[in-house]
């Protein structure tokens, strides 16, 4: 296998550079250059296990002084950078020494049959990144996220996405009514109305729709809903973090389908 030679960047005024900064800064840089930023180790790999191709391989100099026989088989253009200048690029509290520039992936076509999470409005990227592994790992492959939630390619959202975007179905910038297209039952959850989720015999498959973090699900999307459940909360709390409120949820599901 070839490789190509890498580009060095040792000025902070480089063009490229500045790109990059837009990149892994900017939440909606993505859709303007049409291209994603992944940072660290353990999301690179987990892009690469998945059979995602970099565009660019961007490393510090110091991991290419250690470990350039490793990464330069990559086919992709690779960028090293000084340092210092990759610790300005990072969005990390210690920097990763290694990012990837992927090509943002064509929106997928809404699967009608397909078992779904919907975010309406989720704003929290850390919130919706948790969703994303949860949907992930209860067998959720199509995301359909209502305008207004958090950017799903966002850096930050990838970074707690922990590398679940690599097995879903990402569609979004939806409007409500778009859900219409679905032919699988929508359930919501909210913390006052509804049967007890534990008590509840779920469909499968479903579309869990998820809300606001603060306004919860949007009138229009709770009319089209089949199906309302209440977590139990005998500790008293009001509410539940809408991502840990997911995760209960999806669970539910999962275990219901499986047994």
């Amino acid at each position: 296998m070839t490789s190509t030679e890498p580009q060095f960047i040792s000025s902070g005024g480089n063009a490229l550079l500045k790109e990059l900064r837009r990149l892994a800064q900017d939440s909606a840089a993505y859709r303007k250059q049409g291209r994603v930023w992944l940072e660290g180790d353990h999301l690179c790999r987990a892009a690469l296990e998945k059979a995602v191709a970099p565009a660019i391989a961007v490393l510090s100099e110091s991991l290419w002084r250690e470990a350039a026989p490793e990464w330069s088989r990559l086919m992709a253009k690779k960028v090293v950078i000084r340092d210092d200048l990759f610790a300005g690029l990072s969005g990390l509290e210690s920097p990763g020494r290694v990012a990837f520039v992927l090509e943002l992936p064509a929106a997928p076509a809404l699967q009608p049959h397909a078992p779904s999470v919907i975010l309406d409005r989720v704003q929290d990227a850390g919130n919706v990144g948790a969703i994303l592994r949860c949907a992930a790992a209860f067998g959720f492959h199509q995301v359909l996220a209502i305008k207004g939630t958090a950017a799903l390619w966002s850096p930050k959202v990838m970074r707690s996405g922990m590398g679940a975007h690599f097995g879903l179905r990402l569609i979004e910038g939806l409007a409500p009514g778009a859900l219409a297209a679905l032919t699988i039952p929508i359930v919501t959850t909210s913390s006052h109305q509804g049967e007890w989720l534990h008590r509840q015999r779920l469909p499968w498959p479903c579309a869990w729709a998820f809300g606001h973090e603060g306004q919860g699900i949007a009138a229009e999307i709770a009319a089209q809903a089949r199906l309302a459940a209440r977590i139990i909360q005998p500790g008293g709390e009001e509410s539940l973090n809408v991502a840990s409120a997911a995760a209960i949820c999806l669970y539910a599901s999962a275990a219901g389908h499986a047994g």
